[in-house]
């Protein structure tokens, strides 16, 4: 009976469906989710959805087994077959059954075989709409039609689009064998995501594994639809896995002039876990030059993460026969960058940031004209410590620096730093009305331990660790004192700085007749000899100072009426400090001495504490000087014309002003000591900077206010009575001017669409616009010109210094850029460093040329390749090396 009423509800839909279009969107309307038996008033159905149709009662028979309900929906029309066996979809169909989805223009979906049909609707221009777009899982693929069956997983695709790890496969012919797998025949793999890819390997026949691998039989090279048949590839391997795997890594191949042909950057990558991995390469050219690599990442969530490189090259040039020309260079690098994570633990760091190699590896070894070029490197490992609700921290580094234009390396072994924030002992807790003036005494306190040495590379290992590395502690203690307001307008700060110097050595310097020996202080051999005292020696000095300053405004208003310029405003803040430090070359404190240098009796003073890690002892004589420096700001208030002609129509609009800077800063600065006997002002120093129509200037002079003897000496005779005119102000000893430019176009992108829909929607041009270059690209050029001047002795000839550097960006067209920098020396009259760089994005690939026209790193490299890391050796690669100049 339940079959027989079902059978009559299908068949009345059914009908409904094909003769009543007007009757049919009231019934495809209903969700698909509604009890049959509730919409149609019969209570003896059961209570699944219609088009959960394993729950309709069958003959045993014929009976459908489906593991989960099959829901499925139409935008235009719902048909069911007369036995109920078979539903048409049409428009925006979707057909879904446990994690499989499918939609497709129109879809035929068989119950009894449990298969399902789909595919697309071609208009009257061909393009095809609502083609099949099936997803399993993490699966998915376009197609151009698509048979599937549900329960074999099973299925038959024509023109199939899948994405597989970093490519894309396109099949002609495709069979599903299996949930995961699919066999296919004149396919196309390529990495570019085009309908229709620019370039593809064609393969005869392939074995697709989801997420896995594919395996391909014979393929060749298909580039912009032309077959390049020679060479042919037996048969192909590519890996579509989402997670890494251990595997070879192909080197790159080609020929120096020097070391011959090479093999680069080939190796083995290991996958080692979650934790970390680790891959070997190596480099080996045909004239016995040849290099290892070692690289390792690493990572442990939530805790840290990091690198770490280890590369050792051996450079052979020449032959061994010719002794005399043969060289065999062996360097090495070593690289270590560690970080830890923020929320690991706030008050324990710990981080390493390490650059180190011989001097010689990124000359003879560096594959970029920027690491060629690189001359200074420094390395810093840290440590830190952070006490909770307290004022106390420390640190422990390890730090180098090396030059490897003179080899020279400076290591520090450890430095420990323990630092107290600011405190104030007289402040109260719990506060009780205003501050007291006692209560605004402050101090804080730091102190450092280092060990360290300055040496040439070679001579470093040959250091002794007691004599030649220089060590020592050094506090401070700044104490603030409270600051108050002189004559209400006048800001006046004191202050004392206390510091302390522990030293395990000191010089002590005899005369000695008979012998010479080389004085490093006086840079000479006399006969002064210098032994070197073990024991800890302390340095302690103080210091006071008040400084007091304040700020002058001065305004000037036109008187015009019709002046565009609503004000001027000056602004002036002059400050004065005096300092004080006593005389520390006094006797008792036993920080200078005194030492016969020749025969005749002569005396001089020596420093006990030259050469300290932290400097010498405090300068000999007491020192109160007066300091002065005047910083000037002039800006003024000018009516913006631009916005002012917007609203010119409405007299009743409040006009608009806008700031102008007409010196960002112009500043005089020198210092008076009190108590020296002579030379007693400082130089004067000038610093300006200001901004002309967007470009920034930047200038300064210095000026000696002393004049000098006929061998160019400075003696106590002020200029002002010694010349006239300017040079009355002091004499010019340095000077400079900077000032830097940068253009760029106003056209852009913006500009470029409106071209292009003006010239469509007008005709202007024939054909189609994609065929013309637009040129409204943005470009940008920038240029900077430095000037120094210095001259100390005014009986010889000044020394000028004048260069101006150049670099800038343009894209020809959309998809060209061009780029250059340069730096010229317009003293010497020539050209330093130049580089000229032209990229071309070709969509899935990618072309470069980069060109050194002159100088010692003259080279060029032209290279074209495929813009996937998966294919990054499918490339046409030409240069010249700089090492070819060897």
């Amino acid at each position: 009976m339940y079959k027989l009423l079902i059978t009559y509800i299908l068949f009345i839909v059914s009908g409904i469906s094909l003769a009543q279009e007007k009757i049919l969107p009231q019934i495809i309307d209903q969700p698909t989710n509604v009890d049959p038996a509730e919409y149609f008033g019969i209570e003896s159905i059961a209570p699944d959805s219609i088009l959960s149709l394993d729950s309709i009662e069958v003959d045993s028979a014929t009976a459908t087994v489906i593991e989960a309900p099959i829901d499925y929906n139409a935008e235009d029309s719902i048909v069911v077959s007369f036995d109920g066996q078979k539903v048409y979809l049409y428009n925006n169909s979707m057909v879904t059954y446990q994690s499989i989805e499918l939609k497709a223009y129109y879809i035929e979906l068989d119950l009894e075989t449990k298969e399902v049909f789909a595919e697309g609707f071609t208009d009257t221009t061909g393009a095809v709409i609502g083609a099949p777009e099936f997803k399993d899982g993490q699966e998915e693929f376009k197609s151009k039609t698509l048979r599937y069956n549900f329960e074999t997983q099973k299925g038959l695709i024509t023109d199939v689009v899948t994405e597989q790890g970093e490519g894309t496969i396109h099949g002609e012919i495709t069979k599903k064998i299996s949930g995961d797998t699919f066999l296919m025949k004149n396919g196309k793999y390529s990495t570019c995501d085009a309908d229709h890819p620019h370039f593809y390997l064609h393969l005869t026949k392939a074995k697709v594994i989801s997420n896995d691998k594919t395996i391909t039989g014979p393929a060749w090279l298909v580039l912009e639809d032309f077959p390049i048949y020679f060479p042919v590839l037996p048969f192909g391997y590519f890996p579509n896995s989402t997670t890494y795997s251990s595997g070879v890594l192909i080197p790159s191949y080609g020929e120096e002039e020097n070391r011959g042909f090479f093999l680069r950057e080939g190796g083995y990558y290991w996958a080692a876990g979650e934790y970390f991995d680790l891959a070997v390469r190596g480099d080996i050219y045909s004239k016995g030059s040849w290099a290892t690599k070692l690289h390792t990442n690493y990572k442990l969530k939530y805790k840290f993460s990091g690198n770490f490189d280890f590369r050792y090259a051996v450079n052979k040039y020449g032959e061994k026969e010719f002794t005399d020309v043969f060289t065999r260079t062996p360097q090495f690098q070593v690289t270590w960058s560690h970080s830890q994570d923020a929320k690991a633990n706030p008050n324990r760091t710990f981080s390493a940031s390490v650059n180190f190699s011989t001097s010689g590896y990124d000359k003879m070894n560096s594959l970029s004209a920027q690491n060629y070029l690189r001359t200074q490197k420094s390395s810093s490992i840290s440590y830190t410590k952070r006490w909770e609700n307290s004022p106390f921290s420390m640190s422990a580094n390890m730090r180098h620096s090396q030059n490897s234009t003179d080899t020279t390396i400076s290591l520090s072994l450890p430095e420990m730093t323990f630092t107290m924030q600011k405190i104030y002992p007289f402040k109260k807790k719990k506060r009780v009305g205003k501050i007291k003036w006692y209560e605004k005494f402050g101090f804080n306190y730091s102190g450092n331990f280092r060990n360290s040495i300055t040496s040439k590379e070679s001579e470093l290992l040959e250091k002794s660790l007691i004599t030649d590395w220089k060590n020592g502690i050094k506090h401070n203690i700044p104490i603030s004192l409270p600051n108050f307001n002189l004559f209400k307008y006048i800001n006046v700060s004191p202050s004392f700085g206390y510091n302390e110097k522990w030293y395990f050595s000191s010089l002590n310097q005899t005369y000695d007749p008979e012998n010479e020996y080389y004085d490093p202080i006086r840079r000479e051999y006399n006969n002064v000899r210098t032994d070197t005292v073990r024991g800890l020696k302390r340095i302690y000095s103080y210091n006071y100072s008040l400084s007091a300053s304040t700020n002058i405004y001065g305004m000037y208003k036109p008187k015009s009426k019709n002046s565009r310029i609503d004000g001027i405003r000056h602004k002036m803040t002059p400050s004065l400090s005096f300092s004080y430090n006593p005389d520390f070359g006094k006797e008792k404190y036993g920080y200078w001495q005194t030492v016969q240098v020749d025969s005749t009796g002569h005396v001089e003073e020596y420093d006990v504490f030259t050469g300290g890690i932290y400097g010498g002892a405090p300068s000999r004589g007491a020192s109160g000087a007066i300091s002065l420096n005047v910083t000037n700001n002039l800006e003024m208030k000018v009516l913006d014309m631009k916005d002012t002609t917007d609203t010119a129509a409405d007299s009743n609009t409040e006009l608009k002003y806008k700031k102008v800077k007409i010196l960002d800063n112009l500043s005089f600065g020198t210092s008076y000591n009190l108590i020296a006997d002579s030379l007693n002002l400082s130089p004067i120093n000038i610093r300006g900077r200001t901004t002309i129509k967007g470009v920034s200037i930047n200038f300064g002079t210095t000026l000696n206010p002393y004049a000098t003897d006929s061998l160019g000496r400075i003696i106590h005779k002020y200029m002002w009575s010694q010349s006239s005119g300017l040079a009355k102000l002091g004499r010019l000893t340095r000077a400079n001017l900077s000032f830097g430019m940068s253009f760029k176009s106003k056209k852009g992108e913006k500009e470029s669409e409106e071209n292009r829909q003006a010239v469509e929607e007008e005709q202007l041009l024939p054909g189609d616009y994609s065929n013309y270059v637009d040129f409204n690209i943005p470009w940008d050029i920038r240029f900077n010109y430095n000037f120094n001047y210095s001259r100390t002795n005014p009986y010889e000839k000044g020394r000028f210094t004048q260069t101006l550097s150049l670099n800038g960006s343009a894209s020809l067209t959309k998809n060209i850029r061009l780029s250059m920098n340069t730096n010229y020396d317009i003293m010497a009259g020539e050209f330093s460093f130049t580089t000229l760089n032209i990229t071309r994005d070709l969509h899935c690939w990618q072309m470069s040329f980069n060109f050194v026209p002159f100088g010692y790193m003259k080279s060029y490299s032209f290279t074209i390749n495929a813009k996937s890391t998966l294919l990054k050796d499918l490339k046409l690669d030409k240069r010249r090396s700089y090492y070819d100049k060897f």
